[in-house]
């Protein structure tokens, strides 16, 4: 039984940029993989918004002139797989934002765990456990 741990870290804006959700599509496209793997291998992956990262994580942002999937979306789709979410506390702090600005829950998709404001240390220790780390 082997585990391949997969480390996601967007430290990007979504502004004028695809990167954000392509680190969460990855991320979530990596749990469709346990059909290829031997019994009890798993893939997890965690995902750190830091730096300019943080601002995807702002709750109600939606792009009324796309008819597209938001960001937002993505993360709760995260929620709902189990992934890690964490979001830097540092980096919220230095926008002026708390926790109460940001995507934490999916309750309405029947979410069982949250997104987590941790600081910067917490998540550099997940960086030195995971096993790919990209970054986005």
């Amino acid at each position: 039984m082997a585990t391949t741990k997969l480390g996601f870290i967007v430290q990007r804006p979504g502004v004028k940029s695809e990167n954000p959700k392509l680190a969460l599509t990855h991320a979530i496209a990596s749990q469709s993989v346990e059909i290829y793997l031997n019994d009890g291998d798993l893939v997890t992956a965690d995902i750190a918004f830091i730096g300019d990262g943080v601002l995807n994580c702002k709750k109600d942002q939606k792009p009324e002139y796309l008819d597209m999937s938001t960001t937002e979306s993505h993360i709760k789709m995260s929620l709902l797989l189990d992934l890690n979410v964490l979001i830097c506390k540092e980096d919220l702090e230095r926008f002026g934002m708390t926790e109460k600005d940001v995507v934490i829950d999916a309750e309405e998709f029947g979410a069982d765990i949250e997104a987590k404001v941790v600081p910067y240390e917490e998540i550099n220790k997940m960086m030195e456990d995971v096993n790919h780390l990209l970054f986005f």
